[in-house]
């Protein structure tokens, strides 16, 4: 929509009927249809020399328009939208120094400045356009809506508020047909009410390529990885927000600690014992290098993060950095060093080596010469007192016909097989009582 618009020039724009044909003139014919949505004419209001009894009309149209971009603009609470009549000011520049203007000026309640509309970036222009040019379709008129590539120039947030508007706003009433190239135009939860528009292209015997034109196709996740990135984008953002749907999230390195955690909370609940707060939401950061970036890219969505990190030899940079950080609270970052008294510990370094050794064994099934003892754990790898770097070493002297040590299948082994810590011996017991240690820091982090 227009700024600035001289309604003379409107009105002649009206009468040729250029302001329906020339695209040049968008911007005006906008203008207009918000003045249709106020109530008012150009003609009325050129037939007056006193502009004050528009003005009511105008700004109820305006806080109509305000109130939307408050409720679907969530980039900007802190926004509304005047738009007046008057007179020409002599000084202005031409064509605006004379005849009747019309002005659409955003005012910024935070900053308490004004500027006109022209000056807001192209998103929100479009996005108040829209709500202009839609705000004006009959309820009681159900009618097809076909809108192409909508929301171009918003970012991704503002095309998720702008697919809400689609359904709180037009769906009840109407049916919207559009297209889109970006995954934020993509309902995640509706996949399959999507269509693909595919331009079909096979190979002949001869081996030359020929087309068989563009196809409308109902088999979305089935189509060549191009032309469904719009959805795998859509999906996989889906996905990556709902590992972060806890209010409070715990960071661990990868999938096994969340097994091991999940394991020993339930073995200390089951004695009733302190265990892990359910209001944890325990998720994998890939490692201790990627928690800052996690944290600094999804802090806005004002989580209560907590960190358990492995620490191993190079380590305590990071771990100092990830606590001098001002975006972790103080006393967040915790390390497994912290609770097994070693100078390096991975999660598995909770339990007593003697418990590791049994869970290896029931893992991968170790019998006969290959099974494992806490003696020839320990000689593995003397360099270390890390217990999986030492499981490492071992399996790497072990037969071809046994599988390598992952990180993934002792703690698998454990959670589908709890029984074993159920026993009342000194392994089993000191091993709780690090855990036990380790989950009354990270509750006391739970607001």
């Amino acid at each position: 929509m227009s700024g600035e618009v001289r309604l003379e020039h409107l009105q002649q724009q009206i009468a040729d009927k250029t302001i329906f044909t020339d695209e040049d003139l968008s911007g005006d014919r906008l203008f207009h249809e918000f003045l249709q949505f106020a109530g008012v004419t150009v003609t009325e209001i050129l037939a007056e020399t006193n502009y004050e009894p528009f003005s009511a009309k105008l700004q109820a149209a305006s806080n109509i328009l305000t109130d939307q971009i408050l409720e679907y603009w969530s980039q900007n609470p802190y926004i509304e939208v005047n738009v007046t009549v008057d007179a020409a000011k002599p000084k202005d520049k031409p064509p605006f120094n004379d005849g009747v203007i019309g002005r659409a000026r955003i005012y910024n309640n935070l900053h308490r400045v004004d500027v006109p509309f022209s000056e807001r970036s192209a998103g929100f222009i479009w996005f108040f356009s829209f709500l202009i040019k839609f705000s004006q379709v009959a309820e009681n008129t159900p009618t097809i809506l076909l809108l192409d590539e909508p929301g171009l120039s918003l970012h991704g947030k503002a095309q998720a508020d702008l697919l809400r508007y689609f359904d709180e706003q037009l769906a009840p009433n109407h049916a919207i047909i559009y297209s889109t190239h970006s995954p934020f135009m993509v309902a995640a939860d509706r996949l399959l009410s999507s269509r693909i528009v595919e331009d079909v292209v096979f190979l002949t015997e001869s081996g030359r390529p020929k087309t068989d034109g563009t196809k409308v196709r109902d088999d979305v996740l089935n189509r060549d990885p191009d032309t469904i990135f719009p959805l795998q984008g859509a999906l996989g953002y889906e996905i990556t927000q709902s590992l972060f749907i806890g209010k409070n999230t715990l960071l661990v390195e990868g999938p096994s600690d969340i097994l091991y955690l999940q394991s020993l909370s339930s073995a200390l609940l089951k004695r009733n014992r302190t265990g892990l707060d359910l209001k944890w939401t325990i998720c994998p950061s890939g490692g201790i290098g990627k928690i800052m970036p996690f944290v600094r890219l999804f802090k806005g969505n004002d989580l209560n993060i907590g960190v358990l990190t492995d620490y191993a030899k190079g380590d305590k940079n990071k771990v100092e950095e990830l606590r001098a950080a001002e975006i972790l609270k103080t006393g967040s970052v915790f390390t497994a060093a912290e609770f097994t008294g070693k100078d390096e510990a991975d999660t598995e370094d909770f339990f007593e080596p003697s418990v590791f050794v049994d869970l290896l064994n029931n893992a991968y099934g170790l019998s006969g010469g290959n099974k494992l003892t806490v003696a020839k754990l320990d000689a593995a790898d003397e360099k270390t007192p890390r217990l999986v770097k030492k499981a490492e070493a071992y399996f790497k002297l072990l037969p071809e016909s046994i599988p390598m040590l992952d990180h993934y299948t002792p703690s698998q082994w454990l959670l589908q097989n709890p029984k074993m810590l159920d026993g009342d011996d000194k392994a089993v017991l000191d091993t709780l009582d690090r855990a036990e240690k380790l989950f009354e820091a990270l509750n006391k982090l739970i607001p």
